[in-house]
């Protein structure tokens, strides 16, 4: 760093020596007071984006692109013959049965790879967290205290049944005596604890009084006690996601009661390394000053660089297959060559879709999640974990302000040609360090910030006219016309200086649609024919929400749309548009059926989710690509209500504050109160049945009566929220409705809720 920081110095320090005796500089300077100003505040604000201030998405998004793009350039792409993954893939599951197999099967599994194969360590990227019932054995333990309690024989006999037909006895005495370490996982939300977990790494309290941020689980799913204390150790398998949703890290920390407990990779690399304790080491006082933040974790002789947080970044070697893969079924089976396990490091992990262990990572969008641990394992053998060292900050805030400086001067005072070679060569002078830094040092030191004011400092200085005067007029159209109704640009265009595509924090309302079972509609059709199919039907529900009801649309997610109401213009009714809107795509759907059929094509029903709430509305995404949308927990439940819309048998679903912010324009059915995915907090759901004066009395008339039905069936007066839900339901036998009710009814008759029940329905799934 310190040598590409000379070099641009040399460079800019003769081209600015030129100008030093020019008095005219600077009249020049104070000519161009209002650029320099603006060059200030850019800088200002990536140097609180480098000090840790504030984390703008684009940004972040950006660096860790760049983070990305590095390190798809500059991965080995070689095979790591040293880590061997043993998959449960789909042939396993055709020979073998789904998972989870019965725990004899394990337990052979576990003899083929040390006693025919020879393995070093086995991980287990699989928890073990129920009892295998598989065999029977809890029947014939029944039936020794019910129907054969007085057989003499059958109890006599029953010890060696026990014996023989007990799984998880039979593969714990198999896990004693081997380098064995069992996976398990953690939340660090509310959840339940099940099974044992394995020893503490590290004692509580041992960093008291130091910044550092480990996860600290709530709930966790470990093993069975019995399998838990014949395994060598255990270690957990939860890889850590950033705000993409793509996996650089994994915690190899994690505090539980206080308590510390490893990663899997770090349990089967001190297994190899015969167990030496774990050693936190913290940067040494620089001028006097001592840093509480851990740089990294000694295990034996390896040392592993860590964030505050204890996490370290994973060395990916290459593309999903950097390790050797066996099926599980041929170790088995005993097929497979001794020479590819004798003793290498094996990880039972799956690839097979069905078992939900795929992950999104930066060298492919579909990465099984054993492999990231066998990454961390090679690297951290290898000394090959990417560093973020505790001085990255101060260097990335002394590299922003020489270059901001610099650059603040010279692009006033050069002409364009050479304000553009200069920018040109300070720009390739910064990428080039970096890439230096990274492949010679293995150093991961941020590039966004720089790139970033290298390339809006010579873009605010070279079109500062046109940039900030003419261009907003023109851009209106350009940069609002493809979301909202050509009217509401006109509009916009009249005073741009009203609106912006800045983030910002707003009361909105968003709307989802989906067409219900897509998948097996496209599967019957060919590409072409399909692209007409959506084009038709999209372009209906398009001119619903843009054209009647001057929605924005946000975008096309395959057969889903996205809209919103309430910007960039502001509209005070943009609760009762979305759900009119709503309304209205359901009817101009139903109305669309005889088209389609007269073209060959199926007729479809959509499923749409509105939500009210405050949300962020802006120009986001990276620097790549930006799209002007809207993000929160707010949009986020109204895709969760689209997406139980099905469960409820309803065209339509909207949240308690739509309902609200509507009042009396539209009728409404309320549906239940309900828990969706990734939300804490129940929330009321309600059916626009259609505009007040629109819906007859008999329909209100049992709207009313499923209400009352709704009341009785919280208070748990299950006799009367029966009756008239049987009464409903022959009045509207299609109505699922109904029969969901009933059903809840009848379950709840045979398992009453818990005391402290609040009618609340939880969804599992999204």
């Amino acid at each position: 760093m310190s040598a590409q920081i000379f070099l641009t110095g040399v460079l800019l320090f003769n081209q600015s020596s030129l100008l030093a005796d020019n008095a005219a500089m600077w009249n020049t300077i104070k000519k161009h007071w209002l650029q320099l100003t603006l060059s200030v505040m850019v800088l200002v604000y990536l140097l609180g984006y480098a000090g840790g201030y504030w984390t703008p998405h684009a940004l972040r998004q950006f660096d860790l692109w760049l983070y990305d793009a590095r390190m798809v350039a500059t991965m080995p792409g070689t095979v790591d013959p040293r880590v061997v993954i043993v998959d449960i893939d789909e042939k396993s599951l055709a020979k073998l049965g789904r998972w989870p197999w019965r725990r004899d099967i394990v337990a052979k599994l576990v003899d083929q790879l040390f006693d025919r194969y020879q393995v070093g360590v086995v991980g287990f990227d699989v928890v073990f967290a129920e009892p295998d019932d598989s065999s029977g054995l809890r029947v014939l333990r029944q039936l020794a205290q019910t129907d054969l309690k007085s057989s003499t024989d059958y109890l006599a006999l029953l010890p060696e049944l026990e014996k023989r037909y007990d799984y998880d006895q039979l593969l714990a005495e198999r896990l004693k005596g081997r380098q064995i370490v069992l996976g398990y996982y953690y939340n660090v939300a509310d959840s339940p604890r099940s099974g044992q977990l394995p020893k503490p790494v590290l004692p509580a309290g041992m960093f008291k009084g130091r910044d550092i941020l480990v996860d600290v689980a709530k709930g966790y799913g470990a093993n069975l006690p019995i399998l838990a204390q014949s395994a060598a150790t255990g270690g957990h398998f939860v890889p850590s996601s950033d705000i993409d949703g793509v996996t650089r890290k994994v915690g190899n920390l994690v505090e539980i009661d206080g308590q510390y407990y490893e990663s899997l990779s770090m349990a089967m690399v001190r297994a190899v390394l015969g167990n030496p304790p774990i050693e936190p080491h913290y940067p040494k006082p620089l001028f006097g000053k001592s840093y509480n933040v851990m740089e990294s974790l000694r295990v034996g002789p390896i040392s592993i660089p860590v964030d505050d947080q204890g996490k370290s970044l994973i060395p990916y070697r290459g593309r999903n297959g950097s390790f050797p893969y066996v099926s599980a079924s041929d170790v088995y089976e005993g097929t497979v060559d001794l020479n590819k396990l004798k003793g290498r490091l094996v990880l039972l992990g799956t690839t097979a879709p069905g078992l939900k262990d795929l992950r999104v990572s930066p060298v492919g969008p579909v990465y099984p999640g054993v492999e990231i641990h066998a990454n961390l394992i090679s690297g951290m053998l290898d000394g090959a974990i990417p560093d973020h060292p505790l001085y990255i900050s101060g260097a990335e805030i002394l590299q922003l302000l020489f270059l901001g400086i610099v650059l603040s001067i010279v692009l006033v005072v050069l002409d364009p040609f050479k304000a553009s070679i200069t920018t040109g060569v300070l720009l390739i002078l910064v990428v080039t360090g970096n890439f230096l830094l990274w492949r010679k040092a293995n150093v991961a030191f941020p590039l966004a910030s720089a790139i970033t004011l290298i390339t809006v400092l010579f873009a605010l200085n070279m079109a500062y006219g046109y940039f900030f005067e003419a261009r907003k007029k023109r851009q209106m159209a350009s940069l609002f016309g493809q979301y909202v109704p050509p009217e509401l640009v006109g509009k916009m265009a009249e005073d741009p200086e009203k609106y912006t595509m800045d983030g910002q924090s707003r009361e909105l309302t968003v709307l989802f649609s989906d067409v219900r079972s897509f998948t097996t509609i496209s599967e019957s059709m060919d590409p072409k024919e399909l692209s007409r199919f959506m084009n038709e039907f999209l372009t209906t529900l398009s001119e619903v929400i843009r054209s009647k009801y001057l929605g924005t649309i946000d975008k096309y997610m395959g057969d889903c749309v996205m809209a919103f109401w309430g910007a960039p213009i502001y509209d005070p009714d943009h609760a009762t548009n979305a759900v009119l809107a709503g309304i209205e795509m359901q009817r101009a759907i139903a109305e669309l059926g005889p088209k389609l059929k007269e073209k060959g094509w199926p007729e479809i029903h959509i499923g749409v989710g509105i939500n009210t709430g405050r949300m962020t509305v802006g120009d986001m995404g990276s620097q790549i690509r930006k799209a002007y949308t809207v993000m929160g927990d707010a949009v986020n439940l109204a895709s969760r209500l689209e997406g139980i819309t099905k469960q409820y048998g309803v065209g339509m679903i909207v949240g308690e504050a739509t309902r609200n912010a509507v009042g009396d324009t539209v009728i409404f059915r309320e549906l239940d109160r309900v828990k969706v995915k990734g939300k804490e907090d129940p929330v009321a759901i309600f059916e626009p049945v259609g505009r007040k004066e629109n819906v007859d009395k008999a329909v209100q008339n049992q709207i009313q009566l499923f209400h009352q039905a709704l009341k009785h069936y919280r208070t748990q007066n299950w006799d009367m929220a029966e009756l008239q839900l049987i009464n409903l339901k022959k009045q509207q036998p299609d109505c699922k409705l109904y029969s969901v009710y009933l059903d809840r009814i009848k379950n709840f008759r045979h398992t009453p809720p818990p005391p402290n029940w609040d009618g609340v329905y939880e969804f599992d799934t999204k």
